[in-house]
C-alpha cells in the first residue's frame, strides 16, 4: 500500500474553509433568528393571519396559505447566502465540479421535495394542536417518530435517486463487491447490494454509506471513492458504517432524536402558551404563533447540539474501534482516513471547542492516530 501523508497546504486550506463555513453559519443562525423575531415584534404574523381570513375560514386552508409565504419569504432572502455558501465557496475551494445550471437545478428540485414534507408535518402538527390542545405536543412526537422511521426507510429508494444515479458496481469491481458483501455477512447486515452513485457530477469529495433500513438497506459508494481509494482502504470505511448496524446506532439514533423532540415539543408549548397572552394570539394552535414555535425549537437545538453532537462523538469512536478489530487493517484504516481529509478538504485538528461544540465525529486527527496506534 502507498505511504498516504497529509497534505500540509491543503489542510492549511481545509483550515481555511472551516472558518469561512463557521462564520456564515453564525450569520446563518443571526439572520433566521432575526426573521423569526421581526414576525412578532412588528406584528406580521397576526397581519398576515387577518388578511387570509379575507379569503378563507379553513383552518387547513390557513395552515397552507400561512405557511407558503411565512417560507417563501425566508428562502428568497437566503438565496445569496446559499449561492455563496453552496456553490461559490466550494468552486473557491476547488471542491466542486458542479456546474451553475447543476445547482440551480437541485435547489429546484430540493424545494419541489421539502416543500409539500414540510407542508404536510405543518399541517398535521396543527391538526393535532387543534384537536388534543393540551397534550398536543405527545403525539406530535408521536406522529415524527414514525414520520422519521418512514423516512429513512424510503430516502434510498424515493429521494436519493432524484438527485443521485445509482447503479450496481460493474463486474470489474466483482472482487470489491465480494469483499463488501462478505463484511455485511459478517456484520449480519442483510443488504440489497453494493451502488455507486455519481457524486463526481458535483463534487471532488468522497463518501460511501449503509443507507436505509429492513428492506432498503444498501451499500453506496461515490464514484469518487471507487476511483481514488484502494479496496483495502474502502473495506475499512465500510466496516465502519456497517458498525452502526452492529450497534444499532440508527434505532438508537431514533430514539433519542425522538425523545429530545419531545422534550423540545413540550417547551414549545409551553411557549406558545405563554404567547397566547404576551402577544394576543386566540389560542396555541393559532398559525400566527408559528415564529414563536420556531423560536423556541431553535434556541432548543442550539443549546442540545453539543449534547447531541458527544453522543454522536462517542458512537463514532465505537464504530471505528469496531472497524479496526474487524478488519485488523490499521494501516488501511489511517490511510483511507488521511486521503479522505486531503479530498475532502477536511480540517484533521480543529480547535477543541468547535469539536466539542459542533462536530459529530471525533477529529480525523484523533482517528488516525488511532489507527496507527492499533497496528503498534
Amino acid at each position: 500500500m502507498d505511504d498516504v501523508t497529509l497534505d500540509a497546504q491543503r489542510q492549511a486550506r481545509a483550515k481555511e474553509y472551516a472558518r469561512i463555513q463557521r462564520r456564515f453559519m453564525l450569520l446563518d443562525l443571526i439572520l433566521g433568528a432575526i426573521y423569526l423575531v421581526a414576525w412578532l415584534s412588528f406584528g406580521w404574523s397576526l397581519a398576515l393571519k387577518d388578511y387570509l381570513l379575507q379569503w378563507t375560514s379553513n383552518e387547513w386552508l390557513l395552515v397552507a396559505g400561512f405557511g407558503f409565504v411565512f417560507a417563501a419569504l425566508i428562502s428568497v432572502l437566503t438565496i445569496p447566502l446559499s449561492y455563496y455558501t453552496g456553490f461559490v465557496l466550494p468552486h473557491r475551494f476547488e471542491l466542486s465540479n458542479q456546474t451553475l445550471k447543476g445547482w440551480i437545478v437541485d435547489q429546484i428540485k430540493g424545494l419541489l421535495i421539502s416543500g409539500p414534507i414540510g407542508l404536510l408535518l405543518l399541517e398535521v402538527i396543527y391538526a393535532i394542536l387543534r384537536g388534543y390542545p393540551t397534550t398536543w405536543w405527545l403525539w406530535a412526537a408521536g406522529f415524527l417518530l414514525v414520520f422519521n422511521v418512514l423516512l429513512t426507510n424510503l430516502a434510498p429508494i424515493l429521494l436519493f435517486p432524484i438527485f443521485y444515479k445509482f447503479i450496481p458496481l460493474e463486474e470489474e469491481h466483482a472482487d470489491l463487491v465480494e469483499r463488501l458483501l462478505a463484511l455485511a455477512e459478517r456484520a449480519d447486515a442483510k443488504v440489497k447490494g453494493v451502488y455507486k452513485f455519481d457524486m463526481s457530477r458535483r463534487t471532488k469529495a468522497a463518501n460511501a454509506a449503509l443507507a436505509g433500513i429492513g428492506n432498503s438497506r444498501r451499500i453506496i459508494l461515490g464514484d469518487t471513492l471507487i476511483d481514488e481509494f484502494t479496496a483495502d482502504e474502502i473495506e475499512t470505511i465500510l466496516a465502519h458504517e456497517l458498525a452502526h448496524h452492529v450497534h444499532r446506532d440508527i434505532p438508537l439514533g431514533i430514539l433519542i432524536s425522538s425523545v429530545t423532540t419531545l422534550v423540545g415539543l413540550y417547551l414549545a408549548s409551553l411557549g406558545l402558551g405563554w404567547g397566547v397572552s404576551y402577544f394576543g394570539f386566540e389560542s396555541t394552535a393559532d398559525i400566527a404563533a408559528l415564529p414563536l414555535f420556531g423560536l423556541v425549537l431553535g434556541a432548543y437545538s442550539l443549546v442540545t447540539m453539543p449534547i447531541g453532537n458527544a453522543w454522536a462523538r462517542w458512537r463514532e469512536r465505537m464504530a471505528d474501534r469496531y472497524a479496526l478489530e474487524t478488519t485488523g487493517a490499521g494501516a488501511a484504516f489511517a490511510s483511507a482516513f488521511t486521503r479522505l481529509a486531503n479530498q475532502n478538504l477536511a480540517d484533521v485538528d480543529p480547535e477543541p471547542w468547535v469539536e466539542w461544540l459542533l462536530h459529530s465525529h471525533p477529529a480525523l486527527g484523533k482517528r488516525i492516530a488511532m489507527a496507527r496506534e492499533f497496528d503498534s
